[in-house]
């Protein structure tokens, strides 16, 4: 498994539209095979730094969204909207292997 971790810089006084955006990603993503963990906002605080998580079975099968996701026109939209309205001002992609273990919380 291979885990997407993005790191956004958003503009505070665009949070709604880019709470938007994600809730549109959270909807795409798994047409592609992905599972998305969700996106943090900032809550707290002066902080303009939000989060996005996602994995795949394998850095191939990432590969295999991306080519697919190119070619969207869900994902043009997407695309479209970001660019209407500047929600973040950039980001930074970084990939993770996850180490499983015991719940952190009982259930």
């Amino acid at each position: 498994m291979i885990t997407c971790h993005i790191r956004y810089v958003v503009d505070q006084d665009k949070l709604t539209e880019f709470e938007t955006y994600c809730r549109m990603w959270l909807e795409l993503l798994p047409r592609f095979g992905g599972i998305h963990h969700g996106y943090f906002l900032p809550s707290e605080g002066e902080s303009d730094i939000a989060l996005g998580i996602f994995s795949f079975e394998s850095f191939a099968a990432y590969e295999k969204y991306r080519q697919a996701a190119a070619l969207d026109p869900d994902v043009a939209k997407a695309m479209a909207y970001y660019r209407e309205t500047r929600c973040f001002l950039r980001y930074e992609r970084s990939f993770f292997r996850p180490v499983m273990g015991e719940p952190l919380f009982a259930s």
